[in-house]
């Protein structure tokens, strides 16, 4: 093998470890940031469009399934049976989902009105856009759902419909993994 062959072999070994590297050093820094924000999220409180503020802190040590959503999403409204049916069917278990709606207290207020639901619902307003982005959704869009073990480490994070054989299958996941 010639030297200048050496040299450009021993040049693309090198770049693709410091890629590498910094790929690594990246993926570590987003999980950190992404679990400093779950840290962040046992202090919070949402006002509900009925009854007592919703506390976090009350749900720390249990998994979870935060969901965000809104009145006017489509794809939100139709995954909230799969949501209610997790709920109902691994709230036993420990299991709690609670739907944050990124949505004005009137339009949720007529919605919870008119389609009794077997969770929490809360308002996260125009801040569970923010959240929604820390925790993992750049993109903004709804609905996204994250998953958290009883440790409150992130799982699993969907943007767009679950369905409640993916909730299932995730709460396996994070059971068998906690």
């Amino acid at each position: 093998m010639s030297p200048a062959r050496r040299t450009a072999i021993g040049a693309a070994v090198g770049v693709v470890a410091a890629a590498t590297g910094g790929a690594l050093a990246w993926w570590r820094a987003s999980a950190s940031s992404l679990q400093q924000t779950t840290d962040r999220l046992w202090a919070l409180h949402f006002e509900r469009p009925e009854g007592p503020p919703l506390v976090m802190a009350n749900f720390r040590g249990q998994p979870l399934v935060v969901n965000f959503w809104a009145t006017w999403c489509a794809p939100c409204v139709r995954e909230l049976p799969a949501l209610q049916r997790f709920q109902r069917d691994f709230g036993g278990h420990g299991w709690q989902v609670i739907a944050l709606a990124v949505d004005q207290p009137v339009p949720v207020l007529e919605f919870v009105a008119r389609i009794k639901l077997d969770l929490p619902v809360a308002l996260a307003g125009i801040d569970g856009l923010e959240w929604q982005r820390t925790m993992g959704n750049t993109a903004g869009a709804l609905p996204f759902s994250v998953v958290l073990d009883a440790r409150g480490r992130a799982r699993q994070r969907r943007l767009g419909e679950s369905h409640y054989d993916d909730l299932v299958r995730w709460a396996a996941e994070a059971t068998t993994e906690s």
